[in-house]
C-alpha cells in the first residue's frame, strides 16, 4: 500500500461533481495536507466552508475553485501570502463578475449560451 506522501505527489485529481466536499476530500484534490487548508481558510476570506452540526468543514465547489487559485499563486507562481490576497483582488477588481463566479457555474453558464444558440439556430431554420 503507497504511503500518504507518495499520494500527494500524484498531480491533484479533478473532483467528483458533490454539493459539498470534506476537508480530507478537498486535502487530496487540491494536493496539499488538511492543516494548509485550515490556514488557507484564516488568511483568504474567499474560502469560507460551511460547517456540518459536528462542526466538521464542507468545502462547496467554489471553494474548491478559490483553493486551487490560491495553490496556483503559492505554488507555482512562488508568491507571498500578501502578494496572493494582492494578485486576487487585482482580479476581482478588473473583472468583478468572474472573480465572484466559480469555475464550474462557469461551465455551466457556457452550456447554457451553447443551448441558447442551438435554439436560435432551429428557430430560424423552422421559421
Amino acid at each position: 500500500m503507497a504511503s500518504r506522501s507518495a499520494t500527494r505527489a500524484i498531480a491533484p485529481a479533478e473532483p467528483p461533481e458533490k454539493l459539498f466536499y470534506k476537508i480530507g476530500e478537498v486535502a487530496e484534490i487540491i494536493g496539499v495536507q488538511p492543516y494548509v487548508l485550515r490556514y488557507w481558510e484564516t488568511e483568504f476570506p474567499s474560502v469560507k466552508p460551511a460547517k456540518a452540526r459536528s462542526q466538521h468543514r464542507l468545502y462547496r465547489p467554489s471553494d474548491v475553485d478559490a483553493l486551487r487559485q490560491i495553490k496556483e499563486l503559492l505554488y507555482s507562481e512562488r508568491l507571498t501570502i500578501e502578494g496572493a490576497k494582492r494578485r486576487l483582488r487585482e482580479r476581482k477588481k478588473r473583472d468583478p463578475r468572474q472573480a465572484e463566479l466559480p469555475l464550474q457555474e462557469q461551465r455551466y453558464r457556457n452550456a447554457l449560451r451553447k443551448i441558447h444558440r442551438e435554439i436560435q439556430a432551429l428557430q430560424q431554420m423552422l421559421a
